[in-house]
């Protein structure tokens, strides 16, 4: 596969060009040489990069957590277990998130069972939560 232009990688990776111009200003990907004609001319590994970036977003790692990935993968020898280890504190990160949602849907919850109860009241429990107010 020959050297491709930003637009090509956008369209193999599905990001726009914006998100390429921002991976290479974050140093995620490399910055190309430029043709004579002033084209960037990407190599074909930025898209299996780029396809990286994307899969570990998805996973829910951070730009700075993927940093660290790639550092990992581009070091010949490396063992699993510092990938490993990033994956577990990834979890770890989802089962926080996990249970702050869980108590903030059981308060909402609460909040709307408190305003069913209270429809003749003509105060609204939700909105006397949100203001500090009590029932």
């Amino acid at each position: 596969m020959k050297a491709l232009t930003i637009g090509k990688v956008a369209k193999e990776t599905g990001v726009g060009v914006e998100t390429i111009r921002f991976y290479e200003r974050e140093k995620l990907i490399e910055s190309p040489p430029r043709i004579e004609s002033g084209y960037r001319q990407f190599p074909p590994e930025t898209v299996k990069r780029i396809r990286f970036i994307r899969r570990a977003k998805v996973l829910g790692f951070t730009l700075k957590e993927i940093r660290g990935l790639l550092a990992l993968e581009t070091k010949p020898g490396q063992s699993c277990s510092k990938v490993q280890s990033q994956a577990q504190k990834k979890i770890a990160d989802i089962d926080q998130k996990i249970a702050s949602l869980q108590r903030m849907k059981a308060a909402l919850s609460r909040l709307v069972r408190s305003c069913k109860n209270n429809v003749d009241s003509g105060r609204c429990p939700i909105l006397d939560s949100l203001e500090g107010e009590t029932s």
